[in-house]
């Protein structure tokens, strides 16, 4: 039944696209599958990046933020290419980057600070 309701609606909707998009409706990764809403979403997932860029840096899983690096590479890997899906995925790498960056100086900083500290008793 769904699937009746979903074909008939993409009908109906793909009458009313100007022909100047009919190229992007009817494409293997347009609106009318997943390939395209995956990466309209995902765009939520950039979002939350950027406002985790406040979040204290001992809080931060380095290996959470490596996960979205591997993403990138998997969109291009898959039929049909989705450069969207790409497009956000390097987004969501370079939050990712950033974040992991920020915990390894904290590391650091917290490793030179337990050794002053080893030192100086």
């Amino acid at each position: 039944m769904p699937s009746i309701i979903y074909k008939n609606s993409i009908e109906t909707i793909g009458k009313l696209v100007p022909g100047k998009l009919q190229p992007l409706w009817n494409h293997p990764a347009g609106p009318q599958t997943i390939f395209f809403w995956a990466p309209v979403f995902k765009w939520g997932l950039v979002l939350a990046g950027l406002g985790d860029l406040q979040r204290p840096a001992e809080k931060i899983s380095i290996s959470q933020s490596t996960a979205g690096l591997i993403w990138t590479r998997y969109s291009l890997a898959i039929t049909p290419k989705n450069w969207s899906l790409f497009s956000v995925n390097v987004f969501v790498a370079f939050t990712a980057i950033y974040q992991i960056a920020r915990a390894i100086k904290y590391q650091k900083e917290q490793s030179s600070l337990q050794i002053a500290s080893e030192l100086s008793n």
